[in-house]
């Protein structure tokens, strides 16, 4: 079997159609050891969930980025509480960076990776870079003293800083810490009671990632997402924030692959799956961890996986994605 079907399992199922077990048992054979879960729901249920690699139901796993999407969700609970609101400045809620470029940032353009700060991920050099962040020894300085490069509004660049800051502007705006606001706000009318969520050197909770859940934790997220902010009958995000935040406002497929726009901290893409076009919104973290929400099929994929670093991770999980709504296809 070649090299590319070993590292990508579910593109060997070319015979008989597969059913949604079938696919979650194919990745048993992924030769890399680091996919950890996938679970799938159709109205709220699981439909097919595995583990794999010593991960179980109550592992938490790490999600990284997709834990910016969760902070969209967060900045959702703050307007509709009325504590900010995306039309004002970064320093409207957060005086300590008031005077700095960061300060004068809308906060819709922060949402939207659009700040114009000097902040690019990809780019190791750039003064904004997710790796100076976390290596600074004063967080607030360190936003301080990040420049301004592009015209707010005009370019996207993917950085973990706007989540930082969107982190803090919610922590400022509620007066609650980010992680405490989160449990109220969030994860207890959801169910959840375990997670881990790492914070930098000051001891605030990284609005960019580093946030750990069960992989059926985050497929609740997802559904509540589906559902236009409603979970077992409750309202717990506003449902016009959620049209907000899932809303194509960047199209940025001629810099991501896996993408064809951007919205609050969340991504969306159309996938071609047997001629048929879904469209699919989605969380997304470092090494293909995902929360999936395809509203077509009344269905979340979520999917923890540790292939930090690694490009195929990513493109794993986009495949588990197609196989999982092809086989879904079949048994509608």
């Amino acid at each position: 079997m070649s090299a590319l079907l070993l590292s990508c399992p579910v593109l060997a199922q070319d015979s008989a159609p597969a059913t949604l077990d079938q696919v979650l048992q194919t990745q048993d054979r992924d030769s890399h050891g680091d996919l950890r879960a996938v679970v799938v729901l159709r109205d709220g249920a699981i439909v097919a969930e595995r583990y794999y690699n010593g991960e179980t139901a109550d592992t938490l796993h790490d999600i990284r980025s997709a834990g910016k999407s969760i902070t969209a969700l967060l900045v959702g609970a703050a307007v509709a509480r009325g504590q900010l609101a995306t039309t004002k400045t970064v320093g409207g809620y957060w005086p300590e960076v008031a005077a700095s470029p960061a300060g004068k940032v809308v906060l819709d353009d922060l949402l939207t990776m659009r700040s114009g700060l000097a902040a690019f991920d990809e780019d190791e050099h750039s003064p904004g870079n997710e790796d100076k962040l976390d290596e600074a020894p004063d967080p607030a300085a360190f936003v301080r003293g990040v420049p301004a490069a592009t015209k707010p509004g005009s370019i996207y660049r993917y950085n973990s800083l706007s989540s930082y800051i969107a982190g803090r502007v919610v922590e400022n705006a509620s007066g609650a810490d980010l992680e405490n606001y989160a449990a109220k706000a969030l994860f207890a009318p959801l169910g959840i009671t375990r997670w881990s969520w790492g914070r930098d050197v000051a001891r605030h909770p990284k609005g960019q990632g580093n946030l750990s859940l069960r992989a059926r934790d985050t497929a609740k997220i997802g559904q509540m997402v589906l559902d236009d902010g409603v979970f077992d009958g409750k309202r717990v995000i506003d449902a016009a924030w959620l049209k907000a935040a899932l809303a194509p406002r960047v199209a940025i497929g001629a810099v991501d692959r896996y993408a064809d726009s951007y919205g609050y901290f969340w991504y969306a893409k159309t996938q071609d799956v047997a001629g048929k076009k879904i469209a699919v919104h989605f969380a997304s973290g470092n090494g293909g961890n995902k929360i999936y929400v395809i509203p077509a099929r009344r269905m979340v994929v979520s999917i923890a996986s540790s292939a930090y670093g690694k490009g195929y991770g990513q493109r794993r999980s986009e495949d588990i994605l197609k196989a999982i709504l092809a086989a879904d296809a079949t048994q509608m």
